[in-house]
């Protein structure tokens, strides 16, 4: 009964019922145009170099590139042969990288040209498992490493043409933690929970591809396995675009608008930075229907001026490593009124959990808080695209999961709809003369002001208060202090307004592209603020 639950099906029906429809890559030798029949060809020669590399069942495949048609096609072939594919965030530091292929026991590394394969070289000899690189691209550069050209191998392989029968609970994914409060953390992924989380962000309660949707994968392929789209819309037969390394917002304006893009998503601060893009430059963004966001809140002001400028549609989404990405959206349900702010208030929400799974929110002392939209408490997840459990991390399972339920660490409230809303992270909100403070509430509000592109707001330790709101951002103009107080102001209490705010040029990013809160203290902390909160 389980021998379906794998990635086998998705592949068959991509490849047998829409073996026409496009694949779009930008390389780094330019944009290439395959089909899915190419792409079934080139995943079962991709299989058969694995095999003849030493890949067998069981084995580690680390993937470490870029969102291109090749990583596409390294999201199959290792699992499609019961191996585990593995992705590995390109832009973490040398001792992150060196840690998690060590701590992966990666066999075989599929490498993209460029800084990532530079990287490679440099750590090489502190990998003890890794036997081969693989360069994903024309050809490799000269190397002392065991290193072959990704095109070659394809070349000379002799295709898998019978595929092994795969189990369902056989690991077919990995990706690490993010590690910003300490080292990364393994999260492995079957083909059962794989195949369970795109046919669920298949469900229209969900994302709801279909074949007629043009997908464009902005969502890192190292991160979270972007999110499992490149999974979903395989499944549904859509047409794929990869807008390959580092696209700037020149690049997705163009792809958006060349090929016909109806759906993508990401973390915000991709979709502030492609509107200011818009505003100052001719953009065509009338194929674009819907934009998912997920890592943060996306702002109001961002999501009415798609509404009403580009007639796109913002949907939040939330989701953890933990969790297979994507587990809940902001989708209305029948009969609510979604015009004006009411609309913007829902979708604002992190919304609905995704069909299949289940949650908790609880108090410190584990009891369940009310679903009132007001009383906060620690949302707890369990189903089967959740793991139970961390690779080889005893001490964290401990803290982290509990009779079956994953311990999120995000703090929210839920309200009478059973729309839920993230508010903080655990180690982020503010606790104030024993009251919370939401971070995330105070950044969205700072970034409804018209001239504020970004807003982090952080805890700083104050010896009356325990912790006091410091806040940092960057504004598209001159914005004077007072001025951005008075606006806060108008939402919330006095005791909930920064103590400061900072006007940078930049404020720190994460590798996923998060704001690096863990920075921002450092660089913080120890300022003086100009204010007594008592004063307040």
């Amino acid at each position: 009964m389980t021998r379906g639950q794998t990635l086998r099906p998705f592949y068959w029906r991509a490849t047998a019922l829409f073996p026409g429809q496009e694949i779009v890559s930008r390389t780094h030798a330019g944009r290439t145009h395959h089909d899915y029949a190419a792409f079934g060809d080139r995943v079962a020669r991709l299989a058969g170099a694995l095999r003849e590399l030493g890949v067998e069942a069981g084995d580690r495949v680390g993937t470490f590139g870029w969102n291109t048609h090749r990583h596409m096609e390294a999201y199959y072939a290792p699992p499609l042969l019961g191996a585990q594919m593995h992705t590995i965030n390109v832009v973490l530091p040398d001792d992150d990288v060196e840690f998690i292929v060590e701590d992966a026991a990666d066999d075989v590394l599929l490498v993209d040209p460029g800084d990532p394969f530079e990287t490679v070289e440099r750590l090489f000899d502190r990998f003890d498992s890794v036997d081969h690189v693989v360069v994903m691209g024309e050809e490799a550069p000269e190397s002392d490493l065991p290193v072959h050209a990704y095109e070659d191998l394809l070349s000379d392989a002799d295709p898998v043409e019978d595929w092994p029968d795969v189990d369902a609970d056989a690991p077919a994914g990995m990706c690490y933690t993010s590690g910003t409060t300490g080292t990364p953390k393994g999260v492995e992924y079957t083909q059962a929970m794989m195949h369970a989380h795109a046919m669920m962000v298949q469900t229209p309660s969900a994302i709801g591809i279909d074949q007629s949707d043009v997908v464009m994968h902005v969502v890192p392929m190292y991160h979270v396995n972007s999110w499992n789209f490149p999974y979903a819309a395989t499944v549904a037969g859509a047409k794929q675009v990869y807008p390959g390394p580092s696209p700037d917002t020149e690049t997705l304006a163009d792809l958006v608008e060349s090929e016909g893009v109806t759906l993508t998503a990401g973390v915000p601060t991709v979709f502030i930075d492609l509107l200011e893009y818009a505003d100052d430059h001719d953009v065509d963004f009338s194929s674009l229907e819907r934009i998912v966001v997920g890592g943060s809140a996306a702002p109001k002001g961002v999501m009415r001026r798609y509404a009403t400028e580009y007639d796109v549609t913002i949907d939040h989404a939330w989701g953890m490593t933990e969790t297979m990405s994507i587990a809940s959206v902001s989708r209305p349900k029948a009969g609510m009124d979604l015009e004006g702010d009411e609309g913007l208030d829902v979708r604002a929400k992190q919304g609905l959990l995704s069909p299949g799974l289940e949650m908790r929110v609880v108090d410190d002392d584990g009891e369940d808080v009310p679903w009132d939209g007001e009383s906060f408490g620690e949302l707890w997840v369990r189903g089967p695209t959740v793991v139970d459990e961390y690779y080889r991390r005893p001490g964290a399972n401990e803290e982290s999961f509990e009779d079956g339920w994953l311990k999120t660490g995000d703090i929210a409230t839920v309200d009478e709809e059973g729309y839920f809303e993230i508010v903080d992270r655990a180690k982020d909100v503010i606790k104030s003369g024993g009251e919370w403070i939401s971070s995330i509430r105070l950044e969205n509000a700072l970034m409804e002001h018209p001239e504020v592109v970004q807003a982090a707001v952080i805890a700083v330790p104050h010896e009356r208060w325990q912790e006091r709101p410091v806040a940092a951002v960057v504004a598209s103009g001159p914005v004077a202090e007072d001025d951005l107080r008075q606006h806060l102001a108008e939402s919330f209490p006095r005791w909930w307004l920064p103590d400061d705010v900072r006007v940078r040029d930049s404020i720190p990013k994460t590798a996923t592209g998060k704001f690096d809160k863990k920075a921002l203290r450092e660089e913080l902390e120890d300022a003086p603020t100009p204010y007594a909160p008592e004063e307040r």
